[in-house]
């Protein structure tokens, strides 16, 4: 079964949803800052998602470096490969399901999914 959670140690909000979840040691966690994303687990995530636009992090300063730009499919995934503010976090993929973001929303339904 997959647990996988891709998070920023330097990211409060992260920290805050990790602790809430009080996931078990069988979680696979990987700080995105010290361990880049590979192009492979892109790739996973987004034939989980449709789309690499619903897992780029809308709200990375970065982003206004392409303000005007078209910001097509494989522009996305170059983005977030290459600089790990542009993935939306945290990410958490459980059985086959993926939760990404960090809105309330989000993360009931991880907590309904695990039970806790």
């Amino acid at each position: 079964m997959m647990k996988k959670a891709y998070y920023l140690s330097t990211c409060d909000t992260c920290k805050r949803i990790l602790k809430e979840l009080n996931l078990s040691k069988d979680w696979n966690l990987q700080d995105i800052k010290t361990d880049k994303i590979t192009l492979e687990k892109l790739e996973e995530m987004r034939s989980m998602t449709g789309s690499y636009d619903s897992l780029l992090n809308k709200r990375a300063r970065k982003l206004s470096e392409f303000k005007g730009q078209e910001l097509g499919e494989e522009k996305l995934k170059s983005m977030i490969l290459k600089e790990y503010t542009f993935l939306k976090r945290p990410v958490f993929i459980f059985e086959n399901e993926i939760f990404i973001g960090n809105s309330k929303k989000t993360v009931e339904s991880l907590k309904t999914k695990l039970g806790a």
